[in-house]
């Protein structure tokens, strides 16, 4: 992961009536957390290119890689405001356009209704730099919750995203956003959730019309639909698992793409003091309309779209300070031209807790 200039989150009106409205600070309970990293890396595929069969892989490029996260919370009488702040960076040792800088931050602010209903507001920033995928996203909300009982939780909200990619405008995007999340815990142990976002994308660029239609659709306006459901275990082994559709249909031909996808996650503590914890994920994209043409933006470090499945093992050697080692694999085939994807990043680093 790689830090990112973020912009500055101005505090909304609801952080305002927050702050009006709660209790004198010596009645309010406050929690905050400090977390860094640093990692040596070998990434078998720095430059993140495709290749034929006959191609030669770019070869294995030494990285350093730095992670810091700083989150807090305030607790008062009916309010309650949590933040999070991350940055992160790469450096390569080879592939000097491949650095990368990350910043990401978000604040949320929340009133409560009663014992079972509540309303609040948030914000998001996430700014990345370096490399080849530059962008800037934005996002803001307001959202309702229900929570009758430490089992149901259920969150609706309505907000606006902006969208900035860098190395080609065409992509920028604006637009509103609505969202659903719920969740039941069966017993401390089993929980289920479900999730659902839809937001209406509105481009600068006019729409391409399809083959043989001469008539322009006008500017480009894509509705972007994500829906999924997740269950979590917490025992002996902790245990995650997700199913993620994701459907982009857009009124510019060639810009439609359809995702399945399957993700799951592990933690086990094993012998010596030492934790494993493991990450897979597999997927299915299809394109309607038999091509792709929009670029190919990554929203999330290392997590690429692709095949992936990741390894990390760890062991404290004092209360604040942890050792680790972990290992990450993606990897996608191109069918109709049979372009392969593969890449391997080898890690051993250092974390520090506060």
């Amino acid at each position: 992961m790689v830090p990112r200039v973020v912009s500055r989150v101005r505090p909304t009106l609801l952080v305002f009536l927050v702050l009006a409205t709660a209790r004198p600070a010596s009645a309010a309970e406050w929690e905050g957390a400090l977390k860094g990293t640093l990692r040596l890396l070998a990434d078998t595929n720095a430059p993140r290119d495709f290749t034929d069969g006959g191609t030669p892989s770019p070869g294995v490029d030494p990285a350093l890689s730095v992670l810091g996260s700083a989150e807090g919370k305030g607790t008062f009488e009916r309010t309650q405001l949590v933040g999070r702040y991350e940055l992160g960076a790469r450096k390569y040792a080879g592939f000097s356009d491949e650095d990368t800088l990350i910043q990401a931050g978000a604040l949320e602010a929340s009133l409560a209704l009663g014992t079972e209903f509540g309303l609040g507001a948030e914000g998001h920033v996430k700014d990345r730099r370096g490399g080849t995928r530059a962008y800037s996203d934005l996002g803001a909300s307001a959202f309702a919750e229900y929570a009758p009982d430490v089992r149901l939780a259920l969150r609706v909200r309505a907000g606006a995203r902006r969208f900035v990619y860098r190395p080609d405008p065409t992509a920028n995007f604006g637009g509103l956003e609505l969202g659903v999340l719920g969740r039941y815990r069966f017993d401390r142990r089993h929980s289920l959730s479900v999730f659902g976002d839809w937001g209406a994308r509105r481009y600068g660029p006019l729409a391409r019309p399809r083959p043989g239609v001469e008539s322009s659709p006008g500017r480009r306006e894509d509705g972007a639909l994500t829906a999924g459901v997740g269950y979590n275990y917490k025992g002996p082994l902790t245990l995650g698992l997700r199913y993620t559709y994701q459907e982009v249909s857009s009124n510019s031909y060639g810009e439609t793409v359809l995702r399945h996808r399957v993700s799951a996650n592990a933690g086990v503590r094993l012998p010596w003091r030492m934790t494993l914890l493991a990450q897979g994920s597999l997927g299915v994209t299809r394109y309607p309309d038999g091509i792709y043409l929009s670029p190919e933006i990554i929203l999330v470090e290392e997590d690429e779209g692709q095949n992936s499945l990741s390894l990390k093992l760890s062991r404290p050697v004092s209360e604040r300070v942890d050792l680790e080692l972990s290992w990450g694999l993606w990897s996608t085939r191109l069918p109709r031209n049979d372009l392969r994807y593969s890449r391997q990043v080898f890690g051993v680093g250092v974390t520090w807790r506060d």
